[in-house]
């Protein structure tokens, strides 16, 4: 499957993003397509054996788009180029439209309005509002486009009810130019209905940038400096990193505030990593480049807004379909309405107008921008704290959230044990077969033993248990198995009660033990001796408890999950307050317990960091991945944690509680503008007012109403 993000130019308002989304996801060998008119991107997965990257491009330009693949470098200049080009046509009508104005509503404004021969007021009149449409050609030809292809949008309305005003004046025009009669002209209508859009699509598209800002700023940050990966660089005071790596030699303090939301710089010494991106502060270093380019955590992170800023959000369906069907339907409104006033005996001017009211004010734009102007700003604002939600439905899940389930080992604790207690003589040959294993506990081991390490045969790992493998001390060969109580109960190998005493001591004090067996291979029927214990014990992360605190205080349940025994669950669950414990399961069992616990119908959120919680983290409702973790735990994951500090759990929840409620409330104002506007359009006051909407207030109305719901969006920058 390939995956690409492509960059839409043309797009006028969502009905012409749900109508290339549903074009897109017919065609055979695409998998799925979303199509944001907020940020103009379409992410579309395809099957490249069954149809190509240049094929789709053709099919998106027969919709009448333009297409470029994703440019990072050229999109701000692209940006640029397209406000420029809406500024420009909007004070290009504003230039014609003025002397319009003042032509033909001069006099209502106490302004003094020279007496003009009909015909040279008629000329005036049609010359500038021709030359108006001129200027906003783009809108007629994407309009016309859309109706020849019977997939009207916002362009379409704008056109059909601007040239219904146009054409009719020049009927009216000719009429009176062969017959001199008392006449009103449509023309300035036409004309300043243009004025208001052009202004409406110059401001929205200008507010729309502004939702962009936190990744244009991710993308400043990407060092200019070309490095090759493995290669050794110099960095002096001041200097940005150019890469991810290791530090060779010396030591500073880094900020990495950019990255990670951290504003107190971290001290870096020899073996320590850093990111690319970040500034160096005092000292100067050298370091190996280890990831550069695409494959830095900055570019990773890049890459995890932007796919979230092109997600949707469940939310956003609802609007899409009305979308979809708002045009059509909004022309057939106004067709009606127009042949209902005529049957009632209004008279041709009265129906036109209605007929051009409905048609300027409805407004898909706004429905098309609720939902995606709010997720551009809610991923932002968690990017900037650190926290990388990597799709906007994950952004909406995570308010739903009752219940949180936490992996102990490298999660709830910093992941790097320690050897506490040693009973019996088996510290060099628990190190000695605890040397190939990857677990935290097997690095706490070996890093007690000093001495020499035995060669081990025939190692294996038993997940969830332990490890065992053969070893030779002086002329014996020996088999071993070191693990918990159940490697050595599942071989059927007795604990005496002095030693289960020891174990259960150890454990109810938070203290993970590894029992070590031994069988002397060369003796006949000789049997696993238990040959004494190790104990490990891992410390708590600095702010796990007032995380696990702050859950509660939401009315979000906790449970820990860990393969560790019930006795050390206990003892973790308790220092931090978790309300329930799932102990003693295996990697492979993790995903079920999830699965448990949705079916009991919670939502659930799982946090882990390790390649043994990428099945829980799949499973579940909102997979949370610390940033430390591994690359497995980081795909797999819908949020990752860049500073793997707990309490960006809270954050996230939090972030997504307010993105939704700002969601509902652009999606209500824009359903409650269109739901209001379009009836009053359609002269429903006016039998009890003697009202009607004038065709220039509801360009006005419709300008606006977009950039009501954009700036809406834009509020959430004060959120702290």
């Amino acid at each position: 499957m390939t995956k690409k993000i492509l960059k839409i130019k043309g797009m006028h308002c969502a009905s012409c993003a749900v109508s290339l989304e549903k074009i897109l996801a017919k065609q055979e060998g695409v998998f799925s397509a979303s199509v944001n008119f907020a940020t103009e991107k379409v992410s579309i997965e395809f099957d490249a054996q069954k149809i190509n990257l240049e094929q789709i491009q053709e099919i998106i330009k027969k919709q009448g788009y333009k297409i470029e693949l994703r440019i990072m470098n050229h999109e701000s200049s692209k940006k640029n180029s397209e406000i420029k080009q809406l500024r420009n046509s909007f004070l290009g009508s504003l230039i014609l439209g003025l002397p319009l104005f003042y032509l033909v509503m001069g006099k209502m404004i106490g302004l003094p309005v020279p007496n003009l021969p009909l015909k040279i007021n008629i000329i005036i009149q049609f010359t500038l509002t021709t030359a108006i449409m001129l200027v906003n050609h783009r809108l007629y030809i994407s309009g016309l486009k859309k109706l020849i292809q019977r997939n009207p949008n916002m362009d379409s309305l704008v056109e059909t009810g601007t040239l219904s005003a146009y054409f009719y004046s020049i009927a009216v025009s000719i009429n009176a130019w062969m017959h001199p009669q008392e006449i009103h002209l449509y023309f300035e209508s036409a004309a300043f209905i243009l004025v208001f859009i052009s202004l409406g699509k110059y401001l929205e598209v200008l507010t729309k940038g502004k939702t962009s800002q936190a990744i244009k700023k991710l993308i400043k940050l990407q060092p200019k400096q070309d490095v090759k990966l493995g290669e050794i660089v110099l960095i002096k005071p001041g200097e940005a990193i150019p890469a991810d790596g290791i530090i060779t030699k010396g030591n500073s303090t880094v900020d990495e505030s950019m990255i990670t939301g951290e504003s107190m710089p971290v001290d870096k010494k020899l073996g320590d990593q850093v990111i690319g991106g970040t500034i160096n502060k005092t000292g100067a270093f050298k370091f190996k480049a280890t990831k550069v380019g695409s494959d830095t955590m900055l570019a990773q992170i890049i890459k995890i807004v932007e796919q979230a800023i092109g997600s949707k959000a469940p939310i956003q369906l609802l609007a899409d379909k009305v979308s979809f069907y708002f045009v059509p339907a909004v022309i057939s409104i106004a067709v009606f309405a127009f042949l209902i006033w005529i049957l009632l005996g209004k008279s041709f001017v009265f129906a036109l107008t209605v007929f051009v009211s409905i048609l300027i004010i409805a407004c898909p734009c706004s429905l098309g921008l609720a939902t995606p102007t709010a997720v551009m700003m809610g991923t932002g604002l968690a990017a900037k704290r650190g926290i990388l939600i990597k799709s906007a439905k994950a952004l909406e899940i995570a308010k739903k959230v009752d219940i949180v389930v936490f992996d102990k080992t490298g999660t709830l604790t910093r992941g790097k044990p320690k050897v506490t207690d040693i009973q019996g003589n088996v510290l060099q040959i628990s190190a000695s077969i605890e040397q190939n294993s990857e677990h935290p506990i097997a690095k706490a081991i070996v890093n007690k033993y000093k001495g020499e390490l035995l060669n081990v045969e025939d190692f294996k790992a038993v997940p969830g248990q332990g490890v065992k493998g053969e070893l030779r001390i002086k002329n014996h060969k020996l088999r071993i198995l070191l693990g918990n109580k159940k490697l050595i109960q599942n071989n059927k190998i007795k604990i005496n009660k002095n030693i289960n005493n020891q174990i259960k001591k150890l454990e109810n004090q938070g203290k993970t033990v590894m029992v070590l067996a031994e069988k002397n291979l060369m003796i006949n029927d000789s049997l696993f001796i238990i040959q004494g214990i190790i104990a490990v014990a891992d410390t708590l992360k600095k702010y796990s408890k007032q995380a696990i605190q702050e859950l509660q205080k939401l009315n979000k349940k906790t449970v820990i999950l860990t393969g560790d025994n019930k006795a050390v669950a206990n003892a973790i669950a308790k220092q931090v307050g978790i309300d329930y414990v799932l102990a003693e399961v295996l990697p492979q069992e993790k995903s079920d317990k999830i699965k448990k616990l949705q079916k009991q119908n919670h939502v659930v959120a799982m946090v882990g960091d390790g390649i043994n919680d990428a099945p829980a983290l799949a499973q579940s409702d909102l997979g949370i991945a610390l940033g430390s973790g591994t690359d497995v735990a980081m795909e797999t994951g819908d949020i990752v944690l860049i500073k793997n500090d707990l309490r960006d759990v809270v954050g996230a929840i939090d972030i997504s509680k307010y993105t939704l409620k700002k969601i509902k409330q652009n999606l209500f104002w824009a359903f409650a503008y269109n739901s209001i506007g379009i009836p009053i359009a359609a002269g429903i006051l006016y039998p009890f007012t003697g009202w009607l909407l004038s065709p220039i207030i509801a360009a006005v109305a419709m300008a606006f109403s977009s950039v009501s719901v954009v700036t809406n969006a834009l509020l959430m920058r004060r959120y702290k």
